[in-house]
C-alpha cells in the first residue's frame, strides 16, 4: 500500500509521463476525485493513466463534478455506491438544511441590487486567457455591486439583528460568506461600527474574526486579518469550541471546503456560487450537535435556484420521485423557507459532510474481483 499525493505523477513540460507498472493488479484510490482528476489529454488523469495503464481507478466525491474535461464519471466510471442525501439525514449521520433568502430586508436601488451571473464564481487557470480576462471584469463588475459602501452597511446591520435574534432560540456559531477580500475586511469593519464589543485585537480574544489568505504586497488594511497557518488553526479550535466567545467568522474561501464545527448552525451567503462548490460551503452546517435540528442557510444574493441545481445534482432521485433532495415550503412565517435535507456524509468512507459517491473504472481486460460491477474502457478511450 503506498500514499501519494497527485502532485508527484507531473511529468516534465512536453513529456509523458513514465510507465511505473503494467500489473493490472494494482487499485488506484482517491479521495476528493472531483478535485485535480481531470484532463484524459493533458491532465493529472492522463499522466496517472500514463503510469499505470492496467490499474484499476476508484474516486471517492461527495461532489462529482460534470463539466467539459472535468466529468468525474466519464475519468473514473459508473457509480459503483452513492450514499445520498436523503440516507443521511434519515439515519442521523447529518441534520437537514432550512433556506431563509434575506434581500428584501435590504432597501437597495434596482441598479444597487447585484444579479448573479452563474459563469463568474469561479474564475480558474483552466479558461483560456480570453474568456478568464472576460470572466474577470464580469466579476469586477459584480464584485463593485456587492460590495457598495450603503449595501454592506445593510448586510451588516441585518446580520448582527439576524444573529442575536438566532441566538436566543438556538445558540451556536454562524459564517459569513464573502464574494472578496475587501468586502470580508469591509463587512468585518461595519459590523464591528455597531458592536464594538465584539472585536479584540488578540487572537484569543474577541467574538467574530476574518479567515482569510494573503500577502506582503496587500493592503494595510487587509493585513490584521492576514494570519499563519498555525494562528489560523488557533482560530478553527476557538470556533469549534462551543464554549469560547468566538461566534462569527468572515470568509472567502478559506473554510468553506473540509473545515468541522458541529456547533455551527448558520451561514450567511453574500458571494455567487454554484454546483459543487456551494454544496461544500452548506454542508458546513449539517453537522450533528446537541439538540441542533437543523442547519440554516440565508441568502443575501438570490442564490435559491443555484441551491436546488446543486442538490438536485448531488442527490440521487429528484422531488417527487425525481431528486433525494426534499423541500417544502414551511408556513407561519413572513419569509417562507425551503427546507432541505441536503448535505450528508458517509459514516465509512469519508470524513465530510457531502453525499458519498465511489465510482470506478477499470482499464484490464481481466475480471475486477469486486462485488461490483465495474465499468471497462476501450483501448481508444484508454489512450485519450
Amino acid at each position: 500500500m503506498i500514499f501519494t499525493t497527485l502532485q508527484k505523477f507531473r511529468p516534465e513540460r512536453g513529456e509523458s509521463f513514465p510507465v511505473l507498472s503494467e500489473r493490472s493488479n494494482i487499485v488506484f484510490i482517491a479521495d476528493e476525485a472531483h478535485r485535480s482528476h481531470s484532463g484524459l489529454i493533458d491532465g493529472f488523469a492522463r499522466h496517472v493513466r500514463d503510469a499505470l495503464p492496467n490499474a484499476a481507478f476508484i474516486g471517492f466525491t461527495g461532489t462529482p463534478i460534470e463539466s467539459g474535461d472535468a466529468n468525474t464519471a466519464s475519468i473514473f466510471g459508473d457509480y459503483i455506491d452513492i450514499y445520498d442525501v436523503r440516507r443521511a439525514v434519515e439515519d442521523g449521520s447529518t441534520v437537514g438544511i432550512y433556506y431563509e433568502p434575506r434581500l428584501a430586508r435590504l432597501t437597495l436601488d434596482e441598479n444597487e441590487r447585484p444579479h448573479i451571473d452563474s459563469a463568474i464564481d469561479e474564475v480558474t487557470e483552466d479558461e483560456e486567457e480570453s474568456d478568464r480576462e472576460r470572466l474577470k471584469s464580469k466579476w469586477s463588475q459584480q464584485e463593485a455591486l456587492v460590495g457598495a459602501e450603503h449595501r454592506v452597511r445593510q448586510v451588516a446591520a441585518d446580520i448582527v439583528e439576524h444573529f442575536e435574534q438566532r441566538q436566543q432560540v438556538l445558540v451556536g456559531k454562524g459564517m459569513i460568506v464573502a464574494m472578496s477580500r475587501r468586502i470580508a475586511v469591509e463587512l468585518y469593519d461595519a459590523i464591528i461600527a455597531l458592536r464594538p464589543d465584539w472585536h479584540a485585537d488578540d487572537l484569543d480574544g474577541g467574538a467574530i474574526k476574518v479567515v482569510m489568505s494573503g500577502a506582503a504586497s496587500d493592503a494595510p488594511e487587509f493585513r490584521p486579518h492576514i494570519r499563519s497557518k498555525a494562528d489560523n488553526s488557533r482560530l478553527a479550535a476557538r470556533m469549534r469550541n462551543p464554549d469560547d466567545p468566538l461566534q462569527l467568522v468572515i470568509v472567502r474561501d478559506m473554510w468553506l471546503t473540509g473545515f468541522d464545527a458541529p456547533c455551527l448552525h448558520t451561514l450567511y451567503v453574500d458571494k455567487p456560487m454554484r454546483g459543487h462548490g456551494l454544496m461544500q460551503a452548506i454542508a458546513r452546517v449539517n453537522r450533528v450537535f446537541g439538540s441542533k435540528p437543523a442547519g440554516l442557510v440565508v441568502d443575501y444574493l438570490g442564490i435559491a435556484d443555484q441551491m436546488r441545481q446543486a442538490v438536485d445534482r448531488y442527490s440521487r432521485t429528484a422531488p417527487d420521485s425525481s431528486s433525494a433532495a426534499r423541500c417544502r415550503r414551511e408556513s407561519g412565517r413572513a419569509s417562507s423557507r425551503i427546507r432541505w435535507s441536503a448535505c450528508c456524509r458517509s459514516t465509512v468512507a469519508r470524513s465530510d459532510s457531502s453525499p458519498c459517491r465511489a465510482i470506478s473504472s477499470r482499464r484490464s481486460r481481466s475480471p475486477a474481483r469486486m462485488t461490483t460491477r465495474w465499468r471497462s474502457r476501450t483501448t481508444s478511450r484508454s489512450s485519450s
